[in-house]
């Protein structure tokens, strides 16, 4: 049986943390900054930016972020219905930032027609 060609693997994940084999010391920064920026309480908690991720995820349709957050959400103390709450949140966002660019088209439509 010959495999099939797929573009998301999902060990692929595992070797994420290689992305510094050519660029060690920009790695560096960007894992310090990441693990700063989602990994430690704030003026959020970890659960919450845990969910943040998981909807930004979905709204940059990253297979790869949704595997990882939904497991960082549920380690996190997210629960299912939360971590839908956040996706359909991002989805509503997503619809929305698209439909807002309408009142350009709109108003370039009006002015060619008038």
């Amino acid at each position: 049986m010959s495999k099939e060609k797929v573009y998301f693997e999902p060990a692929d994940l595992a070797n994420f943390g290689k992305i510094g084999e050519w660029q060690p010391e920009l790695a560096k920064k960007f894992f310090e900054y990441y693990g700063e920026a989602t990994g430690t309480e704030g003026a959020l908690t970890v659960r919450e930016k845990s969910l943040i991720a998981l909807a930004v995820a979905h709204a940059m349709q990253c297979p790869y972020c949704i595997d990882a957050y939904t497991t960082t959400c549920l380690k996190a103390g997210a629960d299912e219905e939360q971590m839908m709450e956040a996706v359909h949140v991002a989805a509503v966002m997503k619809a929305g930032i698209t439909l807002v660019f309408s009142t350009q088209m709109m108003k370039h439509a009006k002015q060619i027609t008038m």
